[in-house]
């Protein structure tokens, strides 16, 4: 899999966000009502990132999207922050960027859509079986980190 390079920044978090592709299908029925149903599992999500970059790490960005990811075309491999924390998602380019538009002096912001490859959430029944676990999960990383050491 293809890495988003380590010598580049994050996105900022200014116009940062997620936007799922609606999961689901509905069918108008003649009572009015609309039934609904699960037209697939795997759902991809679309994430608007703007990175401010300096003149030598926007060239090293336009470069390695033609010459590495084939114009954008590759999917690659990114670390994004989510509700989940600083996680690692598989990512392409849903479009062509925008920019570099200069900022300040000599920076540089490129601004585009990534789609995710699926949803960052939590997945195998979490929400079912343990939502207590979810919900003080930063009670039990304190606990098990200051208090119980060894």
């Amino acid at each position: 899999m293809i890495q988003y390079p380590k010598e580049l920044p994050y996105p900022l978090r200014d116009g940062y966000g997620f936007n799922p592709v609606s999961p689901f299908k509905a069918t108008a029925m003649q009572t009015g009502r609309a039934r609904y149903r699960r037209n697939y599992s795997s759902v991809p999500t679309n994430v608007k990132v703007i990175w401010n970059l300096s003149s030598v790490e926007a060239q090293y960005f336009e470069s390695w999207f033609e010459d590495v990811l084939v114009s954008g075309s590759q999917w690659f491999e990114c670390e994004l922050r989510s509700p989940q924390g600083l996680q690692p998602y598989k990512a392409h380019f849903l479009e062509m960027y925008d920019g570099p538009e200069l900022f300040g002096v000599d920076r540089w912001t490129i601004s585009a859509t990534l789609q995710l490859w699926e949803r960052p959430i939590l997945t195998d029944g979490w929400a079912i079986y343990a939502p207590e676990y979810i919900l003080g999960m930063n009670i039990i990383d304190l606990a098990v980190n200051k208090d119980w050491p060894q």
